[in-house]
């Protein structure tokens, strides 16, 4: 009896959410990882634009893309395959959308879905594996763990995240060394305003420049503490007097003591989130008005996220790691599980790849500590510092040519 040669079943992968410095570092482990495992996978399909791709039967087929090209994506920022903010809605509430999605991995041969994303592209992977086990249908479903937020629970940290927090902590230092340089004579006040709507991981990774008193920042303002203004505006006022000006890390996700958020605008993104403006102005003349300082503000806005050249070598190999063992989890028949960072210690600092289950991650968001900030509110206390300070640790430069960093476009 002659045995047909049954063809190997293919990987699908889509980024989605707001991109990172290093997210196509995990696309880079995934790709790569995979063409190891010639006898298990098949092709390695991108979604162009996210799960988007596969709605709309829009594949990118990575095997036409060169080897030297994918190792390329390790040191590209962005979403090299394109990214969405597109939420899948339940599974009963639109079934033409899932039924579209199950047709395309039909067509493709598709055995394998890696979604790199953050709380509701860890939803969107758990609902697709559900959908496959009701219709009978074998897809290993695997989230990969992306967020700037870092607000993903379970896992220690969240790639993507040791690079902004390192841009923002080099950012206060450099921009508190200006506004010191000045301040004798013109600006007082300097706001930097950084992502994080619910969490204030990355307006605390400010806090890492302040090494002694006096340096910047001077006063973070984290989404978890509600703003108490006569009690800001004291500690601007007093630092002013004491060190001549005073640096502020502003979180977009300030409140103020009715649980509003300073900078809303009333508006909703595509996953139903509340429309952040600037905070920063918000803040800036506040304290004009009170305090009549002369002031400058900026918005890191995609700077942050966006910035490779100052990447942390932590979060690239971590990013890489993250892909490449969902790849592996896959070959061990893993289904319906997000890889995890553990940390093993701090001292010297040590970490692994585990996993946890979809369910235990959708849609969660993991907060800020009380015991990371300071009793006053406006600043991290030592515990936080030993947490995020291996996560900014070490250089890894993409290549340069003409004073520019080279990357690869697909």
């Amino acid at each position: 009896m002659v045995k047909k040669n049954i063809p190997k079943r293919n990987i699908f992968y889509a980024q989605s959410g707001g991109v990172t410095s290093v997210i196509n570092a995990s696309a880079c482990g995934v790709i790569e990882t995979a063409r190891k495992y010639k006898d298990i996978f098949g092709k390695v399909y991108a979604g162009r634009n996210g799960i988007l791709g596969a709605l709309n039967n829009d594949l990118i087929d990575t095997s036409k893309i060169s080897a030297k090209i994918i190792a390329g994506l390790r040191y590209t920022p962005a979403g090299a395959f394109g990214s969405c903010r597109y939420k899948l809605k339940g599974l009963q509430e639109n079934k033409a959308e899932y039924n579209k999605l199950m047709e395309v991995f039909r067509e493709y041969n598709i055995g394998y879905f890696f979604y790199n994303g953050g709380g509701d592209s860890q939803d969107t992977t758990h609902k697709i594996s559900q959908l496959s086990q009701q219709l009978n249908y074998p897809l290993t479903c695997i989230g990969i763990p992306k967020t700037v937020d870092n607000d993903l629970p379970i896992t220690d940290n969240c790639p993507g995240f040791g690079s902004v927090a390192k841009y923002v902590a080099v950012s206060i230092r450099e921009a508190g060394l200006d506004v010191a340089s000045m301040a004798s004579s013109s600006t007082k006040v300097f706001v930097m305003e950084v992502m994080g709507r619910h969490a204030g991981w990355i307006a605390a990774a400010g806090g890492l420049s302040a090494e002694k008193d006096g340096d910047a920042p001077h006063i973070i303002l984290f989404p978890e503490i509600p703003l108490d203004q006569k009690k800001f505006l004291a500690k601007v006022d007093s630092c002013v007097k004491k060190y001549g000006f005073c640096a502020i890390v502003v979180s977009e996700g300030v409140k103020d003591h009715t649980g509003k958020f300073l900078s809303e605008t009333g508006l909703k993104d595509a996953f139903g989130h509340a429309q952040l403006g600037g905070v920063a102005p918000i803040i800036a003349n506040l304290i004009k008005s009170a305090l009549g300082y002369k002031y400058h503000w900026a918005v890191c806005d995609y700077l942050q996220r966006a910035a490779r050249h100052i990447a942390s070598k932590t979060d690239v190999d971590q990013a890489y790691a993250v892909g490449k063992a969902a790849v592996e989890f896959a070959v061990k028949n893993k289904t319906d599980i997000m890889t995890t960072i553990i940390r093993k210690s701090n001292k010297p600092y040590k970490w692994a790849v585990g996993e946890v289950k979809l369910e235990r991650v959708a849609n969660q968001e993991k907060f800020m500590p009380r015991n990371f900030i300071t009793p006053d509110g406006f600043g991290i206390t030592q515990k936080c510092c030993e947490y995020l300070s291996p996560l900014i640790t070490g250089e890894d430069y993409p290549p340069y040519k003409n004073g520019l960093p080279q990357y690869v476009e697909l």
